[in-house]
């Protein structure tokens, strides 16, 4: 499923998206958790990108793994370091980007008025700074694997 499209390896395609949503994921979640005067115009991205981002970086990492096999499975030396290194970073960057996302998910919900209260976060402001706070954290993880990975995934094409 993730070994071709169009008769292309399919990893240098897909990555593109995991390269563009997963930053666009920990911008507008920063801001989210950062900025409540901006909350109500950019929670739409952060939901879109919450699923997005995590989805196109599984399918990143699920594609990098088939062109491993179909085109590097024998490599050695220092390919196949650099292969392993860039490997290294895919379940990290995977796991923080489904938390983030989750994180983004969980704080665009608190911080949306309950139906009975207006202008009032859903679960009081402690634990709407509580996932504030996690979100960011979780916002610089992710941008650390995601630059990780692709400076290595860089290094293992071009060096």
């Amino acid at each position: 499923m993730f070994d071709q499209i169009l008769g292309l390896p399919a990893h240098p395609l897909i990555i593109h998206f995991a390269v563009v949503l997963t930053p666009l994921l920990v911008a507008v979640a920063v801001a989210y958790a950062l900025l409540p005067r901006v909350r109500t115009y950019v929670a739409w991205a952060v939901v879109l990108l919450a699923l997005a981002a995590p989805a196109a970086v599984f399918a990143a990492k699920e594609s990098g793994e088939s062109l491993k096999e179909a085109r590097f499975g024998t490599a050695e030396g220092e390919m196949a370091a650099r292969i392993s290194a860039h490997e290294s970073f895919a379940t990290p960057l995977l796991m923080s980007a489904l938390g983030l996302g989750a994180a983004a998910l969980l704080l665009v919900y608190a911080t949306h008025p309950a139906r009975d209260s207006v202008g009032r976060d859903r679960f009081g402001r402690p634990v709407t700074m509580v996932l504030a706070v996690l979100t960011v954290a979780l916002a610089a993880v992710c941008a650390y694997y995601v630059f990780q990975s692709g400076d290595s995934g860089a290094r293992a094409v071009w060096s």
